[in-house]
């Protein structure tokens, strides 16, 4: 059964804390036997330290209503499938403290040719930070907080 023909099946989105590097590789190394794919796309998002009214973010402390997100996800998903000609694909966010430098978001789109992996790996962060309901409390140097805008 491929990826395509098991696509109503929400899949499991959401990861306690960051995205390990080994998590990244591991997924990619998954890829390695299936020889009807030609291309893969990767998006990471990372924590920025980003400056805010004079103090740096050090961390995002993520959350959810979850199943409202899944929900999300599994629609976007869905959508994406229909829009674009993929073999496979992987979303998965972290919740809970993320610090600056480590990795958020990462999404693993699969094709036969790049020019798929391209478009859906870019409509996919779009939805994803437009119509998931994730919120990103930033943690700054001084132990005060603010609320993360999606951009």
């Amino acid at each position: 059964m491929t990826e395509n023909t098991a696509r109503k099946k929400p899949k499991k989105v959401f990861l306690e804390g960051p995205i390990s590097p080994q998590f990244v590789a591991d997924s990619i190394s998954k890829h390695s036997s299936k020889t009807d794919i030609g291309a893969h796309n990767i998006f990471m998002g990372q924590v920025r330290a980003d400056v805010k009214g004079g103090k740096e973010v050090i961390a995002i402390d993520y959350s959810t209503y979850r199943e409202m997100a899944e929900k999300e996800f599994h629609e976007i998903r869905e959508s994406a499938f229909i829009q674009f000609d993929l073999n496979c694909m992987h979303i998965y966010h972290s919740l809970g403290l993320v610090n600056a430098g480590e990795i958020s978001l990462f999404i693993f789109v699969s094709s036969k040719h790049r020019d798929e992996c391209y478009k859906a790996s870019r409509f996919l962060v779009e939805e994803i930070k437009a119509k998931v309901p994730i919120f990103g409390k930033e943690i700054f140097t001084d132990n005060s907080h603010g609320w993360k805008e999606n951009k």
